[in-house]
């Protein structure tokens, strides 16, 4: 039986209001754990969050321009089971 899992951004330093540059996944996409579902641009750095379980994608919370923080809900996803 699978779960739905929201997906927020993890803990990404002191970081606040970071823009999206690209989303890699799209809804209906299955993904495995760990692999990239979109980059952050920070000052210094261009950052990938990473899927935390392997699962399929549902629904997508976040475009290309919004910016985002810490817990920010980016997406959700139906967890393998």
């Amino acid at each position: 039986m699978s779960k739905e899992i929201e997906i927020k951004v993890p803990d990404i330093g002191d970081f606040k209001d970071i823009p999206v540059i690209e989303i890699l996944v799209k809804a209906g996409d299955h993904v495995d754990a760990e692999d990239p579902l979109l980059s952050l641009e920070s000052d210094k750095a261009t950052l990938e969050v990473p899927a935390p379980f392997a699962g399929t994608i549902q629904e997508l919370r976040i475009k290309v321009g919004d910016k985002v923080s810490k817990g920010s809900l980016i997406m959700t996803l139906d967890a393998d089971a």
